[in-house]
């Protein structure tokens, strides 16, 4: 029964093969088993194509409520203290999933032996059902209302440029500067327009740009801006080191984009297994003081 959920919520046999870890013959027959014996054909499937049968639609129903039920009886005997195991998958921002966010990791699994991750890097919205996600660490606003989305920090960014963009002269102080200078855009979070408020008084002033690099990839856009290929915003952590090390240069330091803000999401349900509840907890506890740890320039 939860490799026939796994079908469905995946949109193939081969993909809940990949989910589950197994092979796709496996899948299928396991499938054909719950078939035999409830007597119903589940699911129609041609060479090109999957779709529940109306049989298959209200198996699939009643089987969620069955193992919600049934995950909760377990826990219920189990007992709440006992320890997390199992896979969690969770899917987690590249700059932050390679660096900042690994140590809390490693801490998750030294606290929970019986517990594997797969730990997942990409920045686009997750979708928790086809993906079989159980947890994602989001930076953005989050737009879907289906999901419980925790907030747990704000993302500090600013502008940053090699010397060389300055060609000599003194770093600019005031935004209306930077539209001469050419420009890298991170497209996930701004592409040819910005605006930057002045710490202080509140005033904001908004750049228009045509940016000579576009990318959806932190790294990448920093890299770029270490070479000479123009002005970047980008997070504070993940820039102080070429700052200290002057590869890069803080431009108007008086002005900041918009912090971004970070959530711990992961989907509504009666019941969450405890792997699930025990990281949300840990990261909850830990992203904020690791995150201004890091901010420290």
């Amino acid at each position: 029964m939860q490799t026939f959920l796994r079908i469905v919520d995946a949109g193939s046999l081969s993909s809940a093969a990949a989910q589950l870890g197994t092979t796709q013959p496996t899948v299928s027959r396991r499938l054909q088993a719950l078939e035999r014996s409830l007597g119903l054909r589940l699911l129609q499937r041609s060479t090109h194509a999957m779709k529940l049968t109306e049989d298959g639609a209200r198996c699939y129903e009643r089987a969620k409520e069955l193992l919600a039920s049934w995950e909760s009886f377990e826990s219920d005997l189990r007992g709440a203290g006992d320890e997390p195991e199992g896979t969690l998958r969770v899917v987690v921002p590249h700059a932050f999933g390679q660096e900042l966010l690994v140590e809390l990791l490693k801490e998750y699994l030294d606290r929970h032996a019986r517990v594997s991750v797969e730990w997942l890097l990409h920045d686009r919205a997750v979708d928790f059902i086809a993906d079989g996600i159980d947890c994602a660490i989001h930076v953005g606003e989050v737009q879907d209302p289906s999901v419980v989305a925790i907030r747990v920090a704000e993302v500090p960014r600013i502008v940053v440029a090699a010397p060389s963009v300055l060609k000599g002269g003194p770093p600019p102080s005031h935004p209306d500067a930077l539209a001469r200078l050419p420009w890298l855009s991170l497209r996930t979070f701004y592409r040819g327009e910005l605006s930057l408020t002045h710490v202080a008084t509140g005033e904001v002033r908004r750049i228009v740009f045509q940016p000579r690099v576009s990318t959806d990839s932190l790294y990448a856009m920093r890299s770029a801006a270490v070479k000479g290929l123009g002005i970047g915003v980008g997070s504070t952590w993940v820039l102080r080191d070429d700052l200290q090390l002057g590869r890069l240069v803080h431009l108007v330091p008086q002005w900041r984009a918009a912090p971004l803000p970070m959530y711990l999401l992961y989907p509504a349900a009666r019941f969450h297994p405890a792997r699930l509840r025990r990281f949300v907890e840990l990261m909850r506890e830990r992203i904020p003081a690791a995150l201004s740890e890091a901010t420290r320039t």
